[in-house]
């Protein structure tokens, strides 16, 4: 049987994967200028974590749009409970995400602190155990893994 496929693909590279680590970054370096903020006060931080979110989200968005046409687009990853965990993880994270993005746009700075930072903090923590699902994904089931070797 050949392995699971990602149906998201440019010349045979899965998109996902490569979309990922934006969102990813964006939001732990969200929690890091909560984290910065909180032990300064420096708006800087502040405003950098309203950001950080904002490019988190939307990469997380076009991530998503790839992680859906993956899911959906094969069999083999549609019947793996790692994948729906995967998704159903981010998707919360996304969530919770957005709600702390939200809360900051409507009430400053002082949103951040404590309730933005734990949003923040519970949505490094739901990534790992997210991320943790899609490397199963990848080592355990190869999905998006060529079958064919490739000899340079």
């Amino acid at each position: 049987m050949s392995n699971p496929r990602s149906t998201a693909q440019v010349a045979g590279h899965p998109i996902h994967p490569m979309l990922i680590p934006f969102p990813v970054v964006c939001f732990v370096l969200t929690f890091v200028a909560d984290l910065a903020f909180w032990k300064t006060g420096t708006d800087f931080w502040a405003s950098a974590s309203l950001w950080l979110l904002g490019i988190g989200l939307i990469m997380a968005a076009l991530a998503a749009v790839a992680g859906v046409i993956d899911l959906l687009g094969d069999d083999q990853v549609r019947n793996l409970s790692d994948a729906w965990q995967h998704a159903g993880g981010n998707v919360i994270a996304v969530l919770v995400a957005l709600f702390n993005w939200y809360s900051r746009f409507e009430h400053g700075s002082s949103a951040i602190v404590p309730t933005g930072l734990a949003l923040s903090l519970i949505v490094v923590l739901i990534l790992l155990f997210t991320g943790w699902k899609g490397w199963e994904m990848v080592y355990r089931e190869h999905v998006g893994v060529s079958d064919e070797a490739h000899i340079h």
